[in-house]
């Protein structure tokens, strides 16, 4: 049995969210042992405390979810989340410049992320891929794998999700160097195994406790 838990970032980046969802959040995470919480930057020290002791990672986001700030500001971001203690750090690149082909800079964006932080933190960088074409994809995630960072990710969620195609083209492309992180619209289990399928690592999602719900369902079913 495959342990799905393990490839989940247990994702909560609304901006309503509020102190006692983030504690709600980590108790699942505890509960279920998935791999990080993905949480916004204001409450990494909150989130830090509550998995204490456990074996489920902090995850935060930089430069979300529009990639339009400037390096500088996501160099802050990333620091300061990793002296809190995410040990995990989601950025968005500039979609901008990959979309007029100013690829300099978003090598420059990237890789100014990848040297603030230590090497155990790892990086994953969201190219937005609904909002770019094919070709804007593979450059920029050959990009990012050149940079040192450890994923590439479809979507920050807010713009359109993960699709098959998508995740596919990203592992074709630098799947040997980097992992693929599927995100958005990811709702249930079957989607989820076709993401991994396809060649997915990581799979963020809001709908991480239904889905192992569902899992755990299917496979006592298939044994009984």
């Amino acid at each position: 049995m495959l342990k799905l838990e393990s490839f989940i970032d247990h994702t909560l980046l609304k901006p309503e969210t509020t102190s006692n969802d983030i504690r709600k959040l980590c108790k699942e995470a505890r509960e279920y042992n998935f791999r990080t919480v993905c949480i916004n930057p204001s409450y990494i020290e909150l989130a830090v405390s509550e998995l204490k002791n456990t074996d489920v990672a902090v995850g935060t986001v930089c430069g979300f979810p529009l990639g339009a700030t400037r390096t500088e500001i996501k160099v802050y971001e990333a620091e300061t989340a990793e002296n809190s203690g995410a040990s995990e750090i989601d950025m968005v690149a500039n979609i901008g410049a990959i979309k007029e082909g100013a690829f300099e800079l978003v090598k420059k964006d990237i890789a100014r992320v990848r040297r603030a932080l230590v090497g155990s933190t790892v990086l994953k960088v969201i190219l937005e891929c609904a909002l770019l074409d094919d070709e804007e994809i593979e450059s920029a995630a050959k990009i990012v794998a050149d940079c040192g960072a450890d994923f590439v990710k479809t979507s920050t969620g807010f713009f359109g999700g993960a699709t098959l195609h998508h995740v596919s083209l990203l592992f074709n492309t630098v799947g040997k160097k980097t992992g693929i992180k599927a995100a958005g619209g990811i709702r249930d289990v079957k989607t989820v195994l076709a993401m991994i399928e396809a060649g997915a690592s990581r799979i963020g999602t809001s709908s991480a406790v239904s889905i192992m719900e569902e899992y755990r369902n299917r496979s006592n079913n298939a044994g009984s």
